[in-house]
C-alpha cells in the first residue's frame, strides 16, 4: 500500500507540473499565434476566392515535407494534403490538394472552395463513410523565417465523393499540437501525443482524446495503468479488435536554460479497449515487451498498416549529438511489427523470381565444383556502416556516412529459408536513406514518397515516389525519380531586405497563385537547361550552377571560422571527388 500510494502522489505531481507548463507555454505562445493569425487570415482570403471544384492534371508536387499521404478508401488513388518546404531562408507552407492516380501513374490537382488553412506536421485518416471521408486534425503554421509557430486545434473532412471540405466545430477537443497521431478506430478517431512550441518554450503531450463519427462529440480518455510518456512522431497502429499500439517517438526537456535534450523512445505500449462501450473509464494502458528483432533507435520513420495483421515502419534518421553539431544517420529500411505474435521482425527483400533461380543455380554448381561438400554461408551480418572520405588539397578530410541495415536472423517472414537466404543476396534498387517520408498502403502495395536527408547544413527535400509489393517483397518500383543535386539551397543571410520579403516568400506556398515568384520560374528553366548528371558526366555548365551547393556543405563541415579561400578549395576537391566517382 505504501509503494502505491507513492506512485499515485508521484503520478499527481507530474500532472500539476504538466498543468503549470502547459499554462506557461499557452501564456507566451498567445502573443505569437495572434501575429500569425493575421497572416493566416490573409492566405484564407485568397482561398475563399475559389468559387467551384476544378480538377486538373499536373506535373507531380513541388517537394514538400510533414504533410498526409492516405489511401482513398474505395478508388485506386493516394490523396495528398498540406506540407512545408524550406529551402535554406524561408518557410513555405501549402494546403494544396493532389491526387495521385495509381493505374495512370499521374497527377492531378483538386482545388476545392473553403480549404483548411496552410498547415504542416498534422494527420489525417481516412474512413469509408459515404463514398469516403478524409479526416485532417491539427498541425501548425509557421512564420516565414521560421521563428514562430500557430498550433491549430481545427477538426475537417473532406467529403471525397462530392469533394466538398466541411470544418466539424465540436467542443471538448485536444488543444493546439503538431506532431501528433490519430488513427481510425471502429467509429472513432482516436488522437495520442503531440507538442507545442513557442519561441521559447515547449510541451510534449500523452494525453488520449477520442472523436465519436457518429455523435462528432470529442471525449477525453482516462485510461488506467501506466502509459507512454509524453511524446511525437510515434507509431500509433490500431488492432483489428478495437485496441491501439504506440511505438517510439520523441520528446525532448530542458536541461538547463537554452539547453535541450532529446529523447529517443524505444517502448511499446498497449491501450486496451474493455468492454463493447468503450466508455471512457474502459481503456487501459498496459507495457508490450516484442520478441524478434526491433527496429534500430530513430526518430522520423514513417509507419502504415500491413497485410497479414502486421503494420510496418520505414526509414528515420538517428542523430547523434555533439558539443556544437548534430550528426545523422538516415536508413531506408522496412521492419514488420506481427500484430498477433507481438515480433518486430526487419523486411528482406527476395528479388525476381528468374534473378533467385540464377543465384539457386549458381550455388548448386559451386557446390558440385567443391565435390558434393555443403556450401557454408556467411553468419548474417549487422548494420553495415559505408563511409567515403573527400579529401581536398590542404589536407581537409569531409566523411560521408550511410547505415544499411544487414540480413538479419528472423524465422516469421513469408516464404522458405531459401528465399530468405536469397533476398538477403544482391542489390536491388530502393528508396536513398531519408527521414519524415509519407506513406500509403493500397492492395498490399506500399507506396513512399518524398522525405528529406541532410548533407552537412542543407536539408534536401525529396519529391519520388517508389513503391513495393508487401505480399511478395520481390524488389521496389521507382514511379517518379528526382535528383537531390537540381534543388534550390539559399546560404542564411541575415539582410534587412531579405526580412522584408518574408511574407512575400510565404506566399509562394500555393505555385499556382498570383504569388508565384520570377525566381521560381527562372529556376525551372535553369532545371530543364541543366538535366540530372550521373556521376562521372561532370558538364562544366551543371558544375558551375551546383557551386553555391559544394561551398555550402564546405562551409558546413569546416566552420564558419574558417577562411573563404580554404572553404573554395575544399569546395571544389569535394566536387571533382563526386563526379570522378
Amino acid at each position: 500500500m505504501g509503494k502505491k500510494g507513492k506512485r499515485d502522489k508521484k503520478g499527481k505531481g507530474a500532472e500539476k507540473t504538466l498543468a503549470k507548463m502547459e499554462k506557461k507555454v499557452s501564456r507566451r505562445a498567445k502573443k505569437e499565434e495572434e501575429d500569425l493569425e493575421a497572416l493566416i487570415a490573409e492566405f484564407q482570403s485568397l482561398d475563399a476566392k475559389k468559387t467551384q471544384v476544378i480538377e486538373t492534371s499536373c506535373p507531380p508536387p513541388s517537394p514538400r515535407l510533414n504533410c498526409s499521404l492516405c489511401a482513398h478508401p474505395e478508388r485506386d488513388e493516394l490523396i495528398l494534403f498540406g506540407g512545408e518546404y524550406f529551402n535554406g531562408q524561408k518557410t513555405y507552407l501549402y494546403n494544396d490538394l493532389y491526387i495521385y492516380h495509381i493505374r495512370k501513374n499521374s497527377w492531378a490537382k483538386l482545388d476545392i472552395p473553403n480549404p483548411p488553412p496552410r498547415r504542416c506536421a498534422h494527420q489525417a485518416a481516412v474512413v469509408p463513410t459515404a463514398g469516403g471521408q478524409l479526416w485532417i486534425f491539427g498541425g501548425e503554421f509557421a512564420s516565414p523565417n521560421g521563428e514562430q509557430f500557430y498550433h491549430y486545434k481545427d477538426l475537417w473532412v473532406l467529403h471525397l465523393a462530392t469533394k466538398t471540405w466541411e470544418q466539424i466545430k465540436a467542443p471538448g477537443g485536444p488543444s493546439g499540437r503538431s506532431g501528433h497521431r490519430m488513427v481510425a478506430c471502429k467509429r472513432q478517431l482516436i488522437i495520442f501525443g503531440g507538442f507545442h512550441e513557442s519561441v521559447r518554450d515547449f510541451i510534449y503531450y500523452n494525453d488520449v482524446y477520442a472523436f465519436n463519427l457518429d455523435s462528432f462529440t470529442w471525449s477525453k480518455l482516462a485510461p488506467a495503468g501506466m502509459g507512454p510518456a509524453p511524446r511525437s512522431g510515434c507509431q500509433m497502429t490500431p488492432t483489428p479488435e478495437g485496441n491501439i499500439i504506440i511505438y517510439g517517438g520523441y520528446s525532448k526537456q530542458r536541461i538547463k536554460k537554452d539547453v535541450d535534450k532529446g529523447t529517443l523512445h524505444t517502448d511499446m505500449f498497449l491501450l486496451k479497449a474493455e468492454g463493447a462501450g468503450k466508455e471512457e473509464d474502459r481503456w487501459s494502458w498496459s507495457r508490450l515487451s516484442p520478441s524478434g528483432v526491433k527496429p534500430t533507435p530513430r526518430s522520423g520513420f514513417a509507419v502504415a498498416a500491413a497485410p497479414n495483421n502486421r503494420c510496418l515502419l520505414f526509414g528515420g534518421v538517428h542523430d547523434e549529438e555533439e558539443e556544437e553539431s548534430i550528426e545523422g544517420d538516415f536508413f531506408n529500411d522496412i521492419y514488420f511489427y506481427d500484430i498477433g505474435k507481438n515480433r518486430w521482425f526487419p523486411a528482406q527483400l527476395k528479388g525476381p523470381k528468374s534473378e533467385r533461380r540464377k543465384r539457386r543455380r549458381g550455388r548448386q554448381a559451386e557446390a558440385e565444383a567443391a565435390g558434393g561438400e555443403e556450401l557454408q554461408l556467411p553468419p548474417p551480418q549487422g548494420p553495415l556502416e559505408i563511409v567515403k572520405e573527400v579529401v581536398a588539397e590542404d589536407g581537409t578530410v569531409m566523411t560521408i556516412k550511410q547505415v544499411i541495415p544487414g540480413a538479419a536472423e528472423d524465422k516469421d517472414r513469408s516464404g522458405s529459408e531459401e528465399e530468405e537466404e536469397e533476398g538477403a543476396l544482391g542489390q536491388p534498387v530502393e528508396p536513398c536513406p531519408r527521414s519524415s517520408a509519407m506513406v500509403a498502403v493500397k492492395h498490399g502495395v506500399l507506396y513512399v514518397y518524398g522525405g528529406m536527408f541532410e548533407v552537412g547544413d542543407r536539408q534536401v527535400t525529396l519529391s519520388d515516389l517508389h513503391s513495393i509489393d508487401l505480399h511478395r517483397m520481390d524488389q521496389w518500383k521507382v514511379l517518379l525519380e528526382m535528383d537531390p543535386k537540381t534543388q534550390e539551397w539559399l546560404e542564411e543571410s541575415e539582410s534587412d531586405e531579405e526580412e522584408d520579403d518574408d511574407v512575400e516568400g510565404a506566399e509562394g506556398g500555393d505555385e499556382e497563385e498570383e504569388e508565384s515568384s520570377e525566381e521560381e520560374s527562372e529556376d525551372e528553366e535553369g532545371e530543364q537547361q541543366h538535366p540530372a548528371v550521373q556521376p562521372g558526366e561532370a558538364q562544366p555548365q551543371y558544375v558551375a550552377r551546383t557551386e553555391q551547393y559544394w561551398l555550402g556543405l564546405a562551409r558546413g563541415h569546416m566552420g564558419p571560422e574558417a577562411k573563404d579561400k580554404k572553404v573554395l578549395k575544399v569546395a571544389h576537391a569535394m566536387a571533382k571527388t563526386f563526379y570522378e566517382d
